[in-house]
């Protein structure tokens, strides 16, 4: 059976004279640095407490290429048993590929070379996922889920919708079997093409996110998935393509206090300007169908306030980064250099650093270039955390070289339509 390989090595690359203290999650970067390490090991972790920035580094086994904005390493899943998914987007000369679905086959342009991994961050190794005979679609379709019978084992698994088709395709690679399995289930929406962002663990399911649509969920381990369907609450639902591009940086999907949240503030074009908000959703149930909300608050009173006067911060709005794991009222935002959490029901600043990301840019930050990360125990209790708030100054780091690119998404125009 594929296992990951161990590679012992320290989980954290530096420290100072006065070691923070050790935190049960992290914020992790979705970009990692791309370096040699020690002990021969694949894949290695600078804890820091949040709000600060976790920074990951994988070999040049992993990624043997310069990191480009085009072609680069990310993260996809992050997982408590401490497993990450992660995709290396490689250079290669554009050439055609045939796409493979069911009952369907097309052809398209390939720019990249991708691969896939499932790293074990306890351990420092890398597991390269065997390529299917069926196509992988898009990098925001794949999730990561433990096995409910636990020994380490795992899911990883996309939903390949087929647009104007009731039926879709779960590509599932579990290490139970050890290799690509084909799962045919009912697709339960209505026909639009989705925009996918990421695929979010919980409640043993996985949920896919479409920021401006809701989110599907299912479990991948059952004989016979069935796809349930949430949407966003009335009013919260755009319009296809509405946002494009942009609903990462003002909206967010994912697990906190132990239920779903679903945090927004998006603002709609419409006659008559109102003021900026941040409201936070809660799906009471993983079953439910149906968004609560839990509290809201206007940015005139979170600028207003005195601690956000005493974080020296702009009045400018922010990008929404993640909400905090363990307390729903906490929500992250990035402005300019600076990462800082708000307790939205009291309209405070309660965390503010600078944040110290590998990559992308500030310009082109949004939700989906960090992960909230509860950690290991292995990890979390193993003291060695950072204060330092990057790897990208590592002597022997390789630097994202300035290319055309946008860390753009990968796959968004391969979904294919029923043929």
């Amino acid at each position: 059976m594929a296992q990951p390989h161990p590679h012992p090595h320290p989980s954290s690359s530096s420290s100072s004279s006065a070691p923070p203290s050790s935190s049960p999650w992290v914020i992790l970067g979705s970009i990692p640095s791309v370096s040699a390490l020690p002990d021969a090991g694949d894949v290695s972790v600078a804890l820091a407490a949040p709000p600060r920035v976790s920074i990951l580094t994988v070999s040049p086994r992993v990624f043997p290429d310069f990191p480009t904005p085009r072609n680069f390493p990310f993260v996809l899943a992050a997982d408590p048993s401490g497993l990450l998914l992660l995709q290396a987007n490689l250079r290669c000369a554009p050439t055609r590929e045939v796409i493979n679905r069911p009952d369907h086959q097309g052809v398209t342009w390939k720019l990249t070379d991708s691969r896939y991994f499932v790293l074990d961050t306890t351990t420092g190794s890398s597991f390269q996922l065997p390529d299917p005979e069926a196509t992988i679609m898009h990098q925001a379709l794949l999730g990561l889920l433990a096995s409910p019978g636990g020994g380490g084992h795992y899911m990883v698994a996309e939903l390949q919708p087929i647009f104007g088709s009731d039926e879709a395709t779960l590509l599932c690679f579990s290490t139970e079997v050890g290799e690509w399995v084909e799962k045919r289930v009912h697709y339960p929406l209505p026909p639009r093409p989705l925009a996918p962002i990421c695929v979010v663990s919980h409640h043993g399911r996985l949920w896919w996110v479409d920021l401006s649509w809701g989110v599907i969920t299912c479990d991948p381990f059952a004989d016979e998935p069935v796809l349930g369907f949430v949407p966003f609450p009335p009013g919260r639902v755009l319009r296809y393509r509405e946002g494009w591009g942009v609903t990462d940086k003002f909206r967010y999907v994912g697990v906190s206090g132990g239920k779903l949240r679903f945090v927004d503030m998006y603002m709609r074009k419409r006659a008559g300007a109102h003021t900026p908000t941040v409201s936070v959703w809660t799906l009471g149930d993983p079953d439910s169908r149906e968004w609560t909300l839990e509290q809201e608050a206007s940015f005139t009173e979170i600028w207003g306030d005195e601690s956000y006067k005493a974080a020296g911060l702009p009045e400018k709005m922010p990008t929404v980064a993640l909400i905090h794991p363990k307390n729903p009222d906490v929500v992250y935002f990035f402005l300019k250099e600076h990462l800082f959490g708000v307790d939205v029901r009291a309209r405070k600043v309660v965390e503010c650093q600078v944040y110290g990301l590998v990559a992308p840019p500030s310009i082109c930050l949004a939700s989906r270039f960090v992960r909230a990360w509860e950690l290991p125990r292995a990890l979390s209790s193993s003291g060695e955390w950072s204060n330092g708030i990057s790897l990208a100054e590592s002597a022997n780091a390789r630097p994202y070289q300035p290319s055309a690119g946008d860390y753009h998404l990968v796959g968004g125009s391969r979904i294919a339509c029923k043929g």
